[in-house]
């Protein structure tokens, strides 16, 4: 039976009275996806059930899922065990010059900054950080920091601490222009804010899965762009990967090739017996309520935050934000009182830099909302 996407919370796995905003910490588990992956195990307890062609055909209804949600063609996505893991085949193969400069965002998340730290280093490049503003939004401190010295932006969709929105088809094609490499972490975005990655054209595009994907910890996605499928190189060198893997019989007759499209740079052991049928649960669910539906009803919900800051006259400023996700800025609130009430009345959000980040999804109403404002209030 299909429900109206207002009134979801039954469909996941929620303990009665629990306030979770917290989604973009980890998404609670969808009960369609649990059992996937109790049956999962049941398959993987029975390994003489397992025939050859199941160690790719799951991966490959998962690859088509995954780009539906990208909004690409199945060729362009890799299955990849983490974000950092993405990061590390992009920062493998994208080419640099000494002298040039690798862009990223004031507070940006470690796995987003740590690469490109070490990269800079080895190859004697620039790190630029662009910093947050009031004068203006991030977009337009992206933009205005670019020039011929960019070899390489690595951004995400909106920041994770806050929300603060991205326009990724701006900055794409600021990049373009002076012939700069576009790397783009979608893991706070994807699955609940609409993405036409085709349209944003970034070299790579990386998402972890247990968040806003509503999967397993363990497995994410990576969009290669068509350009890297040929002549990219893998960070690892898995049988899989290889043209011919499926015959099992031949395997020591050695290949050059790889298999077709970002398959090449899929992670070793992709077939995630365990792990693969839960993702495709779960993006089954979010293709059928479809992501700018999600994203719609969260900035309904969000938008409960929005007016509560506009009342009290707090953190306003010239960035748009998504409507997934806000931040309450702490202030000069007791955080250890505030933390305790919180905790007594089962409201779950996090703390990051001197706010309060709120994250809902479909389990929440507004109600919920009004649960965390009576704990700043009291």
């Amino acid at each position: 039976m299909n429900y109206p996407i207002d009134a979801s919370r039954h469909l996941f796995e929620l303990e009665e009275g629990i306030t979770y905003l917290n989604c973009a910490n980890m998404s609670p588990m969808l009960h369609t996806v649990r059992q996937a992956g109790l049956q999962a195990l049941d398959t993987r307890a029975a390994p003489w059930k397992i025939a050859g062609a199941d160690w790719f055909t799951q991966a490959e209804i998962l690859r088509e899922l995954a780009a539906t949600v990208f909004q690409t063609h199945g060729n362009n996505i890799a299955l990849v065990p983490s974000v950092s893991y993405g990061l590390a085949v992009a920062a493998k193969n994208l080419p640099m010059k000494p002298g040039q400069s690798i862009m990223v965002l004031e507070d940006q998340f470690p796995s987003n900054y740590y690469v490109w730290e070490q990269l800079a280093r080895r190859q004697q490049l620039q790190l630029i950080t662009i910093p947050r503003s009031q004068e203006q939004n991030i977009t337009d401190s992206i933009l205005a920091a670019i020039n011929n010295q960019t070899g390489l932006v690595a951004i995400p969709n909106c920041h994770w601490m806050d929300g603060a929105h991205i326009d990724l088809e701006a900055v794409s094609g600021a990049v373009r222009k002076v012939g700069a490499s576009l790397v783009l972490d979608l893991s706070q975005s994807l699955g609940a804010l609409p993405v036409d990655i085709d349209r944003i054209q970034p070299d790579f595009a990386v998402s972890v899965g247990y968040k806003w994907m509503l999967g397993p910890y363990g497995l994410g996605y990576m969009y290669v762009a068509p350009k890297w499928q040929a002549q990219g190189d893998p960070l690892e060198y898995s049988w899989l990967t290889k043209n011919g893997a499926e015959d099992f019989a031949g395997l020591t007759n050695y290949k050059d090739g790889y298999r077709h499209g970002a398959r090449r740079f899929d992670m070793g052991e992709f077939p995630q017996f365990n792990l693969l049928p839960m993702c495709i649960a779960a993006l089954q669910q979010i293709i059928h309520w479809k992501p700018a539906a999600i994203q719609q009803q969260l900035t309904t919900l969000t938008g409960r935050i929005v007016a509560y800051k506009k009342e009290k006259g707090i953190g306003l400023n010239k960035e748009h934000f998504v409507g997934h996700m806000c931040s309450i800025p702490l202030g000069d609130r007791d955080v250890t009182s505030l933390k305790k009430r919180l905790e007594q009345n089962k409201v779950i959000v996090s703390f990051r830099g001197s706010s309060i980040r709120v994250s809902p999804h479909l389990y929440n109403d507004v109600p919920d909302l009004d649960n965390l404002l009576a704990c700043l209030e009291a």
